[in-house]
């Protein structure tokens, strides 16, 4: 079938994006649903930052390739071998799909698939197969999921069915930004309440973040940002201090703040100076966490002495430590109780052709989760 959809032919396409057009909006033709697969119908997808990373080409991947990662929609066909979808489900898209039988995911890690990490830095779907074309050449798959398109076909691993009453802009947020950030704060740190944290960089993860912060009763939510207008939202959403992450004193007025430092700091700005920011803030014996995803050949200089004589921890948190069909319905509930207003963190609504444009405002740092409508 024919369908259409933003494809990244190269990458390091200069800013503005709606000038170069980074993202083309082409017809594709897209291969029913193979063994274990499933076609669905995209309504709604968020612009995340690990997006914008492959369009510059700060998170290198195979073009050509269909972008995004971040969505809900409607199943239309089920492949053969899948039983427990129909036509008309409703679901939500996971970018990392999980086998269930490499090792980590029998240790209850599917964040950690090991086919599912191959199959995604191949560009194919978890059975290695491509279902996208273009002009007679296969196209490479988003992590996937590609759903800046109006129709994908994905593996059934990468799918949660939506019970709950969400409407799809709301519902596709639950795939990247609340997973990841949520479950940083609450599965990879545990975070108790009476501590405190910090949180660096608010993207649509950050934010989430924060708000599992609150939510679990932290004492000290700090906020840190360059945007003054993220800030302000950060304290309207239950920091208790909010500093700009460019002031030079803005360790130093953490510690004093905090008494010595945060017992957790979150990294979700994918910046090597919001790590190095992040590992300055946390106190002695405290935990420093990182979801953002720097350039692969960027490094952070570790002082080895601190990290013994103070008991410190420095943990990576790949998409929230969560296991997304336990934890997707857990963290709408608390949507829905009021416990995690992510509504709030909903930016604009776009058209798929607008879809070089969103990526302006991401880059500049004004948007909050634009989400593309299809």
């Amino acid at each position: 079938m024919k369908i259409r959809a933003a494809v990244l032919e190269t990458i390091g396409a200069p800013a503005p994006y709606a000038q170069s057009l980074p993202l083309r909006i082409r017809d594709v033709e897209l291969d029913p649903p193979g063994h274990g697969e499933v076609l669905v119908r995209i309504r709604a997808a968020g612009l995340c930052h690990s997006d914008l990373s492959v369009i510059s080409g700060d998170r290198p991947r195979p073009v050509p390739m269909v972008l995004g990662h971040e969505s809900a929609g409607e199943v239309v066909e089920c492949g053969a071998g899948v039983t427990d979808l129909k036509a008309g489900d409703r679901v939500m898209l996971v970018f990392m799909p999980s086998c269930g039988c490499c090792l980590p995911c029998m240790e209850g890690r599917p964040a950690l698939c090991e086919p599912g990490a191959a199959s995604n830095g191949a560009g194919t779907l978890l059975s290695g197969a491509r279902r996208l074309h273009l002009d007679g050449q296969p196209v490479n798959h988003h992590v996937g999921v590609s759903c800046f398109a109006d129709y994908a076909v994905v593996s059934r691993r990468s799918c949660v069915r939506l019970d709950a009453e969400l409407s799809f802009a709301e519902a596709s947020l639950f795939g990247c930004a609340v997973l990841t950030g949520v479950g940083a704060v609450i599965n990879t740190a545990r975070l108790q309440a009476g501590t405190t944290a910090a949180v660096l960089g608010l993207g649509g993860v950050g934010f989430s973040a924060l708000l599992a912060a609150v939510a679990s009763g932290a004492r000290e939510v700090v906020a840190l940002d360059l945007n003054e207008a993220k800030l302000a939202l950060a304290r309207e959403l239950g920091a208790t201090a909010t500093i700009n992450a460019g002031d030079p004193d803005a360790a130093e007025r953490v510690r004093e703040l905090t008494k010595g430092g945060v017992d957790c700091a979150f990294e979700m700005a994918g910046a090597i100076p919001a790590m190095e920011l992040a590992w300055r803030i946390t106190r002695r014996g405290g935990s420093t966490i990182s979801a953002g995803l720097p350039h692969p050949d960027k490094r952070f200089a570790l002082p080895p002495v601190q990290l013994v004589a103070e008991e410190r921890t420095l943990r990576g948190s790949y998409i929230g430590s969560a296991v997304p069909a336990r934890d997707i319905p857990r963290y709408i509930d608390l949507y829905q109780r009021g416990k995690l207003p992510v509504d709030r963190l909903m930016g604009e609504h776009l058209a798929l052709e607008d879809i070089n444009r969103g990526f302006d405002r991401m880059a500049s740092g004004v948007a909050m989760r634009d989400v593309v409508m299809l």
